[in-house]
């Protein structure tokens, strides 16, 4: 199982910017998916981007394309959400999570994830 750890939620104004960090164990497989899932009051849980480890391939929701991007450090098995230009609809409470990919076909969704983190509250509110 592996263990991760989000840092650097918090509340920011409109039009402001966070980065997330996402701590992880080690991990049991080359071949994984990792990335971010977020949850707002009352609704599902939500795929944000994630990031595959063989090949550094991304996926980003639409709701975040052009304004969040992802990114890892695999040296210290990190990974990054830098988040740019947010809306008070990004509010949310944001997890890391990660899961084993068998292909280079693979899809960001939370029940294709193996592993998650406790999650780090963002509220983007002026």
């Amino acid at each position: 199982q592996v263990q991760l750890v989000e840092s650097g939620g918090g509340l920011v104004q409109p039009g402001g910017s966070l980065r997330l960090s996402c701590a992880a164990s080690v991990f049991s497989s080359d071949y994984y998916l990792i990335g971010w899932f977020r949850q707002a009051p009352g609704k599902e849980r939500e795929e944000v981007s994630c990031i595959s480890s063989n090949d550094n391939s991304t996926y980003y929701a639409d709701s975040v394309k052009g304004r969040f991007t992802i990114s890892r450090d695999k040296a210290k098995n990190t990974v990054f959400l830098q988040m740019n230009s947010l809306k008070p609809e990004d509010t949310a409470v944001y997890y890391c999570a990660t899961g084993e990919i068998y292909s280079s076909t693979w899809y960001c969704t939370p029940h294709g994830m193996d592993d998650w983190g406790k999650g780090t509250l963002v509220t983007v509110s002026s």
